[in-house]
């Protein structure tokens, strides 16, 4: 069941334009007000890099459109989720305050290393991969989930039936490179290709699932869940029961030359995992499968 303060306007969600006519009003107050208890801990803002101390702020590069994690208040311009109130808390053990600039998912990367941000925080998956261009602070585990229409209609149990069928994922996601992989693994066994619709919107992505245009969505565990009960009060989507797929840690950010930052927010973070806080935020967004007990870079 979803939190109560959880009901966020479907217009938000940009779930308008499939015709919902949900009856219940939207509210526009964030689920976890009560973490601006959070104060600074000293020893760690100690652990700042001077100009960031200094500066008195986190620059936080994401992708504010991607429920639970990261999405707009009703107003339109306050970013709130369960990262963002992570990112929140972690800034103030730091003494910091979060400033959050929305971003194309696929140019948070260079951002980062362009210094326009100072992290990252939109469900980014810390990958080989990526760790050859930045640092990652490990903060929740998830994996790659397929999101269809209600009652399945085109019987998508797995990857293997996503072949010869329309699938939406993000530009530059794990999900298009799952997907990739996928649609080569049915050619090799003689299938048809998957169908890629390769988008950088979300709600473009839900709008052509919703409409049939494809069969299947791949998305992060927690937005698949998220949308899945809340689009349509819950009757446009459902999320194939099966275990996620490629599971791993989701990472925030950091540029490689600032490495005493990585450590100031891996010691934030482990404090409020320490102290139940950590806990606390995704039970309020209903996402503690994906909860970590220990803070890592790169997964060490």
């Amino acid at each position: 069941m979803m939190p109560r303060l959880l009901v966020t306007s479907l217009l938000v969600l940009g779930l308008a334009a499939c015709g919902s006519t949900s009856d219940n009003p939207p509210t526009s107050t964030p689920p976890s007000s009560d973490l601006s208890l959070v104060k600074k801990d000293d020893a760690l803002a100690a652990m700042l890099p001077p100009e960031i101390a200094s500066a008195g702020k986190l620059r936080v590069g994401s992708n504010i459109q991607n429920p639970p994690n990261n999405f707009y208040d009703q107003d339109g311009k306050t970013p709130m989720g369960s990262e963002v109130d992570l990112i929140k808390t972690i800034a103030a053990k730091l003494g910091l305050k979060a400033e959050h600039s929305d971003m194309a998912f696929s140019s948070l990367i260079t951002s980062l290393e362009t210094g326009r941000v100072d992290v990252t925080m939109a469900a980014m998956n810390d990958t080989a991969e990526r760790q050859q261009k930045i640092d990652f602070v490990d903060y929740f585990t998830s994996g790659i989930t397929i999101m269809v229409q209600k009652g399945n209609p085109q019987s998508v149990k797995g990857p293997d039936d996503l072949c010869g069928k329309g699938v939406a994922v993000n530009l530059g996601s794990s999900q298009e490179q799952f997907a990739k992989e996928q649609s080569q693994k049915c050619k090799d066994q003689g299938k048809p290709e998957v169908q890629l619709s390769v988008t950088d919107s979300d709600t473009g992505n839900q709008n052509q699932l919703r409409t049939g245009r494809v069969a299947a969505i791949l998305n992060d565990l927690p937005t698949a869940v998220y949308v899945a009960k809340t689009a349509g009060d819950g009757k446009f989507f459902e999320v194939v029961p099966l275990a996620p797929i490629n599971g791993g840690p989701y990472g925030i950010g950091v540029n490689k030359q600032n490495a005493k930052l990585s450590e100031a927010i891996k010691a934030a973070l482990q404090s409020l995992i320490d102290d139940g806080t950590y806990d606390k935020i995704l039970t309020t967004w209903d996402i503690k499968q994906g909860a970590i007990t220990k803070a890592a870079i790169n997964g060490k």
